[in-house]
């Protein structure tokens, strides 16, 4: 390569001195060295660049990179020829895959090319040491353009179009996307402008060694409505039709492109455009026109270093232009080798050559004796095809179907209609007059073709519609009512086995707990949904860690989402938790009774493949103590917070099991097992006085001589400054004799005598009213400083019994 760049750095410099045409041989030996010096440091720069200029042209070995080092632009020997061609190819790809030929038709025999502009603005290919140019813009510029005020530049884009323009406005002056070979590329564009007198089409090479203008061509035609062709020495080859509103019909997997492609397409009476880019934009495909007659789109395949095809055309005998001849119908689905169908009204215009040699190039006539000329004729229905040749069409966008039919029954000329736009139901009209060419039978996106018959056709048409129409109807309701059926059946399946199930379930339930005695739920079965342990893993993502809200002794927490959209919170209890079948149906029996507005509500549960599991409604808001043990999120906090309050009878009732979380339980539960409405109260005088304190009852600090925060709160009582434990992050901003009302009854609450301690009802009164409290009693103190207890580590929730932590309940 190095060779490559000095060989042509000296044919530059030869020519450039050829320029300027020195009569003083030592001069100009010193102006050769120079030159080959000056243009060597530019050749051999670490930079590199996308651009031409007129003091800077490019050489054979020398290349333009666009930006993105996508494209490269330079001189190239297509396969074993020895021709040099200047184009644009993809520069990081193991396959050198040319996009673009600038002189096409008239190659270079040696390395001898320049690629320059010249005086007058163009782009010039020439040799070195010849003006004679080879190919060249040929743009007519005004003289005021290019004075030595302006600079005309070439610059290779990220999109492979080398576009020539005027540097200090960027206004283009030429661009090779104008003229495409044989490859479309992203954003470049097909089509023709009638008052522009221009058309941008694509051609195909002569062989995969030539790059010359070859036999076949891509292009809309500007005949009737345009569509999208391919010619064979001008000859209709492939044709794949007309834009609909939303698609080519005739390209096949159109529906499908969408999904990876964005069509642009724009059209009117002097001018049609189609182009497309990728929605992946790191994608690479292209369409290139082969030249065997193949018109190909190609994806580039990182993995395998490849070019795979995304569609080819044509690909069977349907696709061949005229296969079956004017007025007839090639189904490339018809498995038999003769493909050929008239349409309703025709037959064979040669009887023998349809029948007997399965040709049918010659196509169909209308059948003899068919008037279809004001003698009671209509329109059949042709379903699902690539509408025919549009050449012999008027566009008429202002009809809608209706106007459309009526239009075409005026014109004795007028053989068929159809929607020229698909899109928002249809809208538009198309009419034929004259022959029907190139129909073809599609699976999934074709168009409906409204064909003129005789009276004699419409009526037979009529009548096996009808025929058609009452055999649909009968299957139809034949299917309605076995899916009817079936869908009964599996319901009456499903709930006898959900209920066999659920019983089942509650049995295994009941089986430990039948016996126990005195228990606070025994007996009684809670009328629960239950979830299935399939229903729970698809709500979860699998009890994915993205989804788990939080761990405690008796398992973890997760988040879930049902499908109909419902937010789920799952406590999966571990098999460690500790937590029998008792206990488990003890928490959903009590749970199901406490229906409150401030408690969390319990879904379901899950019995299912030694899996235990409570379904609840999910709070986004987390519980109370994420916000007031939490030193962030207390501060958001203020003494106006809500607390929720709970009702309930005077019950007590002994149990041989205790279940809680050490800090909350009263000390009669904790030490006895007896438990009654005031144990509750306990546990409430103790929440409300970690409300207060911002703490936690089983908070520990070194500097006080109490291990949890219910002793501190009586030292400093009795001491007079109960008033220090109210949160820090209150700043002050708090009614002082409220606060220590508050206090007085979190230790009323908290007293270690049962009796001593109001219900609920007189501590609701006293916290609404102004009434004389009488003064608390020592508070029960359930720690000592030698107990070793384990916290939770995420949810907060305390130490447990049993392997259980609390339900947290949450002010809302």
């Amino acid at each position: 390569m190095k060779e490559e760049y000095v060989k042509g750095t000296q044919w530059t410099a030869k020519y450039l001195l050829y320029l300027f045409k020195p009569q003083n041989h030592k001069l100009k030996g010193l102006l050769l060295n120079y030159l080959i010096l000056l243009l060597l440091t530019f050749s051999f720069c670490s930079c590199s660049t996308d651009t031409i200029s007129i003091h800077k042209p490019i050489t054979d070995g020398e290349l333009l990179i666009s930006k993105s080092k996508t494209f490269a632009l330079g001189f190239f020997t297509p396969g074993n020829s020895t021709s040099r061609y200047v184009g644009i190819w993809y520069y990081n790809l193991p396959i050198q895959t040319v996009v673009w030929v600038a002189n096409r038709d008239t190659p270079i025999n040696d390395t001898s090319g320049i690629l320059s502009i010249d005086p007058s603005g163009n782009l010039v290919l020439h040799r070195i040491l010849s003006t004679i140019p080879i190919w060249s813009t040929n743009v007519s510029l005004p003289q005021s353009l290019t004075n030595n005020n302006t600079v005309v530049i070439a610059q290779l884009s990220d999109i492979a179009n080398f576009v020539l323009m005027l540097n200090n406005t960027k206004a283009v002056i030429w661009e090779s996307f104008s003229y495409p070979t044989d490859t479309m590329l992203p954003y470049l564009k097909v089509g023709f402008d009638r008052k522009a007198n221009q058309s941008w089409f694509l051609q195909s090479w002569k062989t995969d060694e030539d790059p010359g203008k070859g036999a076949f061509t891509v292009k809309f035609s500007t005949i009737g409505k345009p569509q999208f062709f391919m010619y064979n020495h001008d000859l209709p080859w492939w044709r794949g039709g007309p834009w609909n509103g939303a698609l080519l019909a005739g390209i096949p997997n159109a529906k499908r492109a969408r999904t990876i492609y964005n069509v642009s397409f724009v059209g009117d009476d002097n001018s049609v455009a189609i182009s497309f880019n990728m929605i992946d934009k790191s994608a690479l495909t292209r369409t290139i026109v082969q030249p065997s007659g193949f018109i190909q789109t190609l994806t580039w395949d990182n993995q395998k270093s490849q070019w795979n095809q995304f569609f080819t055309e044509p690909t069977n005998q349907c696709d061949n232009y005229g296969t079956c001849g004017s007025n007839s119908n090639c189904d490339p689905l018809n498995f038999e080798d003769f493909k050929c169908s008239c349409l309703p009204g025709f037959e064979p215009k040669f009887p023998h050559d349809w029948y007997q040699n399965g040709d049918g190039s010659a196509g169909c006539v209308r059948k003899k004796g068919a008037s279809v000329c004001g003698n009671g004729e209509g329109f059949v229905k042709v379903v699902s095809l690539k509408v025919p040749d549009t050449s012999v069409t008027f566009d008429k966008g202002g009809l809608n179907l209706e106007e459309c039919e009526k239009e075409c029954l005026r014109n004795c000329s007028c053989t068929a209609y159809a929607t020229a736009n698909v899109r928002n139901g249809g809208s538009g009209c198309l009419a034929w007059h004259g022959d029907l060419m190139d129909i073809q039978k599609l699976s999934d996106q074709g168009q409906d073709l409204f064909l003129r018959v005789d009276k004699v056709e419409l009526a037979n048409y009529h009548k096996s519609e009808k025929g058609r129409l009452d055999k649909k109807r009968l299957l139809a309701a034949i299917l309605i009512a076995s899916i009817v059926a079936i869908v009964l059946l599996l319901s009456c399946v499903y709930f006898m086995r959900k209920k066999k199930r659920n019983e089942k379930v509650m049995q295994q339930l009941n089986q430990d707990s039948s016996g126990e005695e005195n228990g606070p739920q025994s007996n009684t079965r809670p009328n629960l949904p239950f979830f299935s342990f399939r229903m729970i893993t698809a709500a979860t993502s699998n009890f994915s860690n993205e989804n788990k809200l939080g761990q405690g002794g008796f398992g973890s927490v997760y988040k879930g989402v049902l499908v109909n959209g419902q937010e789920i919170a799952v406590k999966r209890l571990s098999k460690d938790s500790g937590q029998g079948k008792k206990e488990f149906k003890n928490e959903v029996t009590l749970l199901v009774k406490l229906q409150h507005r401030n408690l969390v509500r319990l879904l379901g549960c899950c019995f299912e493949k030694q899996e235990r599991m409570l379904v609840y409604e999910y709070l986004p808001n987390k519980s109370l103590d994420f916000f007031i043990f939490d030193q962030t999120q207390r501060s958001s906090l203020d003494w106006d917070f809500g607390m929720a309050r709970i009702f309930e009878d005077e019950i007590q009732a002994r149990t041989k099991r205790v279940v809680g979380t050490y800090g909350y339980m009263a000390p009669e539960y904790a030490m006895e097992g007896l438990y009654s409405t005031k144990s509750d109260v306990f546990s409430y005088g103790i929440l409300l006085l970690e409300i207060i304190a911002g703490k936690r009852n089983s908070h520990r600090e070194k500097e006080r001589s109490s291990p949890n925060l219910i002793g501190h709160v009586w030292t400093l009582w009795t001491e007079g400054s109960a008033l220090d434990i109210v949160d820090p992050a209150l700043n002050q901003f708090y009614p002082s004799d409220i606060v220590l009302k508050c206090i007085k009854i979190g230790l009323l609450c908290a007293q270690e005598n049962a009796m001593n301690r109001p219900s609920m009802l007189e501590v609701v009164f006293m916290l609404s009213n102004e009434t004389p409290l009488s003064p608390p009693q020592k508070p029960a103190f359930l720690f000592n400083g030698n107990q070793d207890l384990q916290e939770s580590s995420t949810s907060g929730g305390g130490s447990s019994i049993n392997g259980l932590t609390e339900t947290t309940i949450s002010a809302r």
